[in-house]
């Protein structure tokens, strides 16, 4: 895989409908050649093969039917002028091309490309081409296509994800929605993607997030076309760089009292060090003062632990009131169970109409419930726990994480976090944010509390759900990147990302315009 380059990248999301509709009122409305923009499209795919893989050997493009298959002629095409050794194969067959696929399959033959028909080729003489290649260029299906792949393109990226070469994409991965994230069979792994006009939310989201690889953007001078055509972006992409700088600087006059109070209700038997977590993570994430609720037997090993957190054993929800009066937020879920005791908790939690984090059990337990709207609320379900809070299957969830996320939001009101690589947030009105990026090292227990931790003390901080939201998960993605750096992806526990939450949140103190504490 190329090195990551950190490539800046657009805010805007778009469907793969409205990146087509911006394609053709740039040909129709601005009078841009569609070849010429086919031919820019391919001459940036090049750019990104030689410069990443300058010494790559042979390269093996493989060629779709539409549009995508014309760029991958065409890159095919300025490989062989530029002497590097070529095998091109026709996936769709040849005689069925069309406009401007057609045009680039006949410069590439111009071009002295030996454009090999898929259909006469032996598995034996495949194996050889798959093997022997140095990069895969993948141009089979574009953005028009939707399902799964049917044959031969199933096989083909079978064959592309078994080879020992890295591949290219070229605009999206075949097989994936560039839509929605989803990958209804198989879909290519590429190592890098580059891809033109308008971001594709699906990039970014879903399955999207552990196939393209490095993601590269090339807009190919259709700004004017973005902003004449109309069309209106389905989400906002965001990372850590792009929204630190929500966090307000502290001024030199702080105290605990401006920056609220999270009170963690957490903690059944057994499940004592989930609570622990929370807390945790809301003070290492700038909480004035934390509070947490737990059952007695915690408490010993909480003080512990962080004795910088004030810890209270409680044995029923009665006792509850008196610490909710005095906490700003709430967060509420981790490890308290389904029994009375945490039904207990999220009864006197919702009634104190405090702003609230629920995640985890408080999740199970508000989907047996009449769904009654909150606007003060994050709920950060992980799809699993969307699924049964929108009583559905998780396959569904994860079809259109996107709809999902709105259709929680639009039955539960407040902020919905959809936890998974490339996070939804859905909030009022529609709006839709995809934190960009995925770490495997946090598919492991207790990772959830500690996000959860970590909204609670934005939003005391920042009283804006949304935003929270996006910067709590934010936040927790760039310090458990910043943990894998030391520990790996297999040896990442939730502590280690608390380790590394002081040091991301520094960040937010040296962004530009904020004091330098």
């Amino acid at each position: 895989m190329p090195p990551s380059v950190g490539h800046s990248l657009p805010d805007a999301l778009f469907s793969a409908d409205a990146v087509r509709q911006i394609d053709r009122y740039v040909i129709d409305q601005q009078g841009v050649d569609g070849f010429e923009l086919m031919q820019s499209a391919a001459h940036a795919a090049f750019r990104c093969l030689v410069r990443y893989w300058p010494k790559c050997g042979s390269v093996l493009v493989l060629c779709g039917a539409g549009n995508n298959g014309g760029d991958g002629y065409l890159v095919a095409a300025s490989a062989r002028r530029h002497g590097l050794d070529v095998r091109c194969v026709a996936v769709a067959p040849t005689g069925k091309l069309s406009g401007d696929a057609r045009k680039a399959w006949q410069k590439a033959l111009a071009d002295g490309v030996d454009v090999l028909d898929l259909e006469a080729l032996s598995d034996s003489s495949l194996d050889d081409l798959f093997s022997d290649a140095g990069l895969i260029v993948d141009a089979m299906l574009g953005t028009g296509v939707s399902g799964a792949p049917r044959e031969p393109f199933a096989s083909l990226i079978g064959r592309c994800n078994q080879a020992p070469a890295p591949v290219l994409a070229v605009d999206l991965p075949s097989g994936l929605n560039a839509s929605t994230g989803a990958a209804e069979g198989d879909v290519v792994n590429a190592a890098m993607t580059v891809t033109f006009i308008g971001l594709k939310a699906g990039l970014f989201t879903g399955q999207g997030a552990a196939v393209c690889g490095e993601v590269v953007f090339e807009s190919l001078d259709t700004a004017d076309g973005v902003a004449g055509s109309g069309q209106k972006p389905v989400a906002a992409r965001r990372d850590w760089d792009s929204v630190m700088s929500w966090l307000p600087p502290r001024p030199a006059n702080a105290h605990k009292g401006r920056f609220g109070h999270v009170l963690v209700v957490a903690g059944d038997r057994g499940f004592g060090g989930a609570g622990l977590l929370a807390a945790e993570a809301a003070a290492r994430s700038g909480a004035g003062l934390v509070s947490l609720a737990t059952r007695p037997e915690h408490v010993t090993a909480a003080l512990a632990r962080c004795p910088s957190v004030m810890v209270h054993g409680l044995i029923h929800g009665s006792e509850l009131p008196s610490l909710l009066d005095a906490a700003s937020v709430v967060v509420c879920g981790p490890g308290i169970g389904r029994s009375a005791w945490g039904q207990q908790m999220l009864e006197q939690v919702i009634a104190s109409g405090k702003p609230r984090v629920l995640d985890a059990d408080a999740l199970n337990l508000l989907s047996g419930r009449v769904a009654v709207p909150a606007d003060n609320h994050v709920l950060t379900p992980h799809p699993g726990e969307a699924a049964r809070l929108l009583n559905c299957l998780v396959p569904e969830v994860e079809a259109d994480r996107m709809a999902a996320a709105r259709k929680l939001q639009a039955l539960y009101g407040g902020t919905i976090l959809l936890k998974g690589a490339g996070t939804v947030v859905a909030s009022e009105g529609g709006a839709l944010d995809i934190v960009s990026g995925s770490n495997p090292g946090m598919a492991t227990g207790g990772m959830g509390d500690v996000l959860s931790g970590i909204i609670g003390a934005v939003l005391g901080q920042i009283g804006d759900g949304q935003k929270a939201a996006v910067l709590g998960a934010s936040a927790h993605l760039a310090a458990a990147d910043r943990a894998s750096q030391t520990h790996g992806y297999m040896g990442l526990i939730p502590n280690d990302v608390i380790d590394a939450l002081p040091l991301v949140f520094r960040e937010s103190e040296t962004h530009p315009g904020a004091r330098d504490l």
